[in-house]
């Protein structure tokens, strides 16, 4: 176990860390974070030794490393700096062997094969075994810093310092490296204290985190405690928006850029709907914030395609999402720039409104047809055919994150009203409707103007849509049940 504990120092008089307190569990990983000149190498140069410490003590396993001889602390704490500048002249191998030194117990001391086998197994780890007889001084940054990580390893310490080891590493060798290290941290209980300039990286594989401003710690914890919009923009005085990783618990940032969005200013409007037999169709000026249960980019994204495509009833497809994704290029869309849901509904039959609100407008389209209607208290072992119901909100404003997410409940509350308000019934139970099987909202929104934060019931938004929804519902159920009797 590490233990920092009121850790001060600098260069001559001048301290650039004052009062750093932390611990480091064994089999745990600690990412440091600060912007430039926040003290980070300060500070690890000091829990290593290399600086002498003005005030405070830096302790392994209970024991201060003023007491450690050289070689016996270098069995204990291995110290990876950032780049050398000018790489030496030894190959690969003769670098990692360096990483045996502390182990030698002379100069004359033999090569075991216990060192031997640290080097190879190094080697195989940072997957560098093809450059085992290469000149360091001939690789590339990349190359060379994975041979100093290797001889870092090979060096078996339990305690591993590492000054940003993904420096000048692609994406995909920064996760193989960071992935070794995390597993030989879980498998050999090592402790890993390393410098992060990648908040992001730092989040997804350490365990604490402990973010510096001006040689002071800022804030320290899990990731989800310290990776906090306002500690962010407060340490780096940068804008930063926080968002989860889609498969940790990990918090991870966005960087917002300091200018605005391009100026074209757009309005949605009802008179920009193309509608034919093939489709209903909107094509937007410029992106919109978009959140949808789509076929086609569903989730959240920036859009300007958005597509309500007809299909017959008897529509089958072992993969629809590639078959709809073909049907969007072969009408000369973009896939990746276009919503794109489905219908059995005749296209021609969509309701669409514009409703005008204090905050601007927005602009309601339907598409609903109910022969496949479920009451989804009952919604057990049902049937899954093609949906009826789309519902899209495409709105004239700045929305939230929360007032997307109440968009969707405020419009699928009033798709249900409509539904008791028409009479629609689950043939199979013959109870009360509340959708269709595979019905779709989208939500859409051209973020400017007027900020909306909310967009429940009894906001100006939300009545907009609980209104527009229903009444556009309405006059869709009654426009398939007509067509129906054709």
């Amino acid at each position: 176990m590490l233990q920092v504990s009121q850790l001060t120092g600098g260069y001559g008089e001048k301290n650039i860390v004052n009062g750093v307190t932390f611990r480091v569990k064994k089999g745990s990983m600690l990412g440091i974070l600060g912007p430039n000149g926040s003290g980070k190498s300060t500070l690890m140069k000091l829990i290593s030794g290399i600086l002498p410490a003005q005030q405070g003590a830096v302790e392994i396993d209970g024991k201060a490393i003023a007491n450690f001889l050289p070689k016996e602390l270098a069995r204990k704490m291995a110290v990876l700096p950032q780049l050398h500048a000018h790489a030496f002249e030894h190959t690969v191998r003769e670098t990692i062997s360096l990483g045996r030194y502390p182990h030698q117990s002379g100069w004359f001391s033999s090569w075991s094969e216990e060192d031997e086998a640290a080097v190879v197994e190094a080697m195989r780890l940072m997957n560098i075994q093809q450059y085992e007889n290469k000149s360091i001084d001939r690789m590339s940054g990349g190359e060379q810093q994975r041979v100093f990580v290797a001889q870092a390893l090979a060096q078996n310490a339990s305690i591993l310092l590492l000054d940003e080891p993904t420096n000048h590493l692609d994406i995909n060798h920064q996760k193989e490296l960071l992935d070794t290290i995390k597993k030989q941290a879980l498998e050999k209980e090592l402790t890993v204290v390393s410098i992060f300039h990648d908040i992001n990286l730092a989040s997804m594989y350490c365990d604490q985190l402990l973010l510096l401003d001006q040689g002071k710690i800022k804030r320290m914890g899990e990731p989800h405690e310290v990776v906090r919009e306002q500690d962010i923009e407060a340490v780096y005085k940068t804008r930063v928006s926080n968002h989860p990783h889609p498969e940790l618990p990990k918090p991870q940032i966005t960087l917002l850029p300091g200018i605005n969005r391009p100026a074209v200013q757009a309005k949605i409007t009802a008179e920009d709907f193309a509608v034919s037999a093939d489709y209903v169709l909107y094509q937007s000026p410029i992106s919109l914030k978009t959140v949808s249960s789509a076929v086609i980019n569903a989730g959240a994204g920036w859009y300007r395609t958005f597509m309500n495509r007809h299909v017959d009833d008897t529509y089958e497809c072992d993969d629809s999402t590639q078959e709809m994704a073909m049907f969007i290029e072969q009408q000369g869309f973009m896939v990746t720039d276009t919503v794109g849901m489905m219908t059995a509904v005749r296209t021609e039959d969509v309701v669409i409104k514009e409703y005008e609100g204090s905050f601007g407008s927005a602009v309601i389209a339907v598409t609903a047809g109910v022969g496949n209607a479920v009451d989804v208290s009952k919604a057990l072992d049902r049937a899954v055919k093609v949906g009826t119901i789309n519902t899209w909100i495409l709105i004239n404003g700045e929305l939230s994150d929360e007032a997307f997410i109440q968009a969707m409940i405020t419009a699928t509350e009033a798709k249900t009203k409509a539904l008791h308000h028409e009479g629609v019934m689950d043939p199979l139970t013959n109870t009360i409707a509340t959708g269709t099987s595979t019905d779709s909202c989208l939500v859409a929104a051209t973020q400017q103007g007027e900020h909306l934060p909310y967009a429940g019931p009894i906001t100006e938004l939300g009545k907009v849509i609980g209104t527009g929804v229903f009444e556009c519902t309405v006059e869709a159920i009654g426009l398939y049940r007509e067509a129906k009797k054709l």
